[in-house]
C-alpha cells in the first residue's frame, strides 16, 4: 500500500482542533442572519452546467481550526482556513459521487471541533443548530428553489457536515414533503444516526439493503480495539449502521477483497490514489459501528491527527470511495426507474 505517513494536511485539518482546547461554553443565541446564498462566492461547488439527471447537495465536514483561542467558536464564512480545509475535504470525499450528479457544495459557518466535542449531546445539538445548519438549511433551501429544477438529488454529509444534514431531514423536509419525494437517499456519514433520531422522525427511512431509495445510508468507523464510549464522535451512542461494503445490516464480514477500492493519499500534496484490499467492514450492533480490522492503527493515526488511536473518523469517505459511488449509482437508476 503506497500511503505517505506524513501528517497531511488535508486530513488534520479536520481532527488537529482537539489540540486547541476553548474554555467557552456558550451557545450562540443571537439573531442569526444567513448568507446570501444568490451570491456565487458562497458556494464552494456551483455547477455551471447540469449534465446529469440528479444533484448531490454535500455539507463538508469541520474544516477550520481556531489560530488564537479568543477568536470566536463560530467562523466566518470566508474564514480562510474553512476555505482551505472545505476544499480538501471537497476532494477526498464530495468526487466519490461525481460520476453520479451534479455537485451542489455551500460554503457554510462551522463551530471549531474543540466547542462542539466538549459539549453534552444536547448542547451539541444546540450548538450545530443555532449557526451552522441554519446555514446549510438556506443554502438548501436557494438551492431547490434556483437551482434544481425538479431533478432527483442526493444529500452527503460528513461529522458535522452529517449533522447539518440531519437537521435537512428531520425538519426541512418534514415540512416539505414535495421536496422530500425527490431525494434519491441521504449518506449521513461520521455521526451517528440513532433509534431515538429515527423513533423522532417517523417520516423518514433507514435503509436495508443496497438499491432502496428515499433512505439514510449512515455508519462511523473504527479499529476492533476501541471499546464502547471510547469513540470521541461517539460517545455512549448507538447507531443504525449499514454495512458500505456488502450492504447488510447484520454482523457478516465484508473482506477487503470485496473492497472496490478505497481513495487514500499518497504524499502530502494532496496526490490520491485507488488502493485495493485496504479495509474491509464488518457492523459491531452492539456498539452501532463499523469495525474495519485490516488498516494498521499507528499508521491511519499518523495521518489522521489526534482523533484518537484506532478511531477512522477521517477515513469513513476514503475506506470505501468506490463502493459509496456504486451504490450512488445503483440507488439513483432504482430510483429513476420508478
Amino acid at each position: 500500500m503506497k500511503v505517505s505517513l506524513n501528517l497531511l494536511g488535508m486530513f488534520i485539518v479536520i481532527i488537529y482542533s482537539l489540540s486547541l482546547l476553548s474554555c467557552d461554553k456558550s451557545i450562540h443565541t443571537e439573531p442569526v442572519i444567513v448568507p446570501d446564498y444568490s451570491k456565487k462566492e458562497y458556494w464552494l461547488s456551483l455547477p455551471a452546467n447540469n449534465v446529469k439527471e440528479v444533484d448531490i447537495f454535500y455539507a463538508y465536514p469541520t474544516a477550520w481550526v481556531k489560530e488564537d483561542s479568543s477568536e470566536s467558536n463560530f467562523c466566518e464564512i470566508d474564514n480562510r482556513i474553512m476555505l482551505i480545509g472545505s476544499q480538501q475535504a471537497f476532494d477526498r470525499q464530495a468526487t466519490a459521487f461525481k460520476t453520479v450528479g451534479n455537485i451542489y457544495a455551500p460554503y457554510y459557518r462551522q463551530a471549531v471541533a474543540t466547542y462542539t466535542l466538549s459539549l453534552p449531546e444536547e448542547q451539541r445539538w444546540e450548538a450545530i443548530g443555532s449557526i451552522p445548519a441554519k446555514d446549510v438549511t438556506a443554502a438548501f433551501d436557494y438551492y431547490i428553489k434556483n437551482y434544481n429544477n425538479g431533478r432527483p438529488f442526493i444529500l452527503v454529509g460528513h461529522s458535522q457536515g452529517a449533522m447539518t444534514t440531519m437537521f435537512l431531514l428531520k425538519d426541512y423536509l418534514a415540512e416539505n414533503p414535495d421536496v422530500y419525494k425527490q431525494m434519491v437517499c441521504a449518506y449521513v456519514i461520521g455521526y451517528p444516526i440513532t433509534t431515538q433520531f429515527m423513533d423522532d422522525n417517523k417520516h423518514l427511512k433507514f435503509a436495508e439493503g443496497p438499491d432502496d431509495t428515499g433512505v439514510i445510508i449512515s455508519f462511523n468507523t473504527q479499529s476492533p480495539k476501541i471499546a464502547q464510549g471510547e469513540n470521541i464522535i461517539m460517545t455512549d451512542n448507538i447507531g443504525i449502521v449499514i454495512n458500505p461494503i456488502n450492504w447488510k445490516r447484520d454482523e457478516t464480514l465484508a473482506e477487503a477483497s470485496e473492497n472496490l477500492g478505497s481513495y487514500m493519499p499518497t504524499d502530502s500534496h494532496g496526490n490520491y490514489e485507488r488502493i485495493a484490499n485496504l479495509a474491509d467492514a464488518r457492523i459491531d450492533l452492539a456498539q452501532g459501528v463499523i469495525v474495519c480490522s485490516t488498516v494498521n492503527d499507528s499508521a491511519m493515526f499518523q495521518l489522521s491527527g489526534n482523533m484518537g488511536l484506532g478511531v477512522y473518523h477521517s477515513f469513513d469517505i476514503p475506506f470505501y470511495y468506490y463502493n459509496l459511488r456504486e451504490n450512488a449509482e445503483k440507488r439513483v437508476s432504482n430510483f429513476i426507474g420508478k
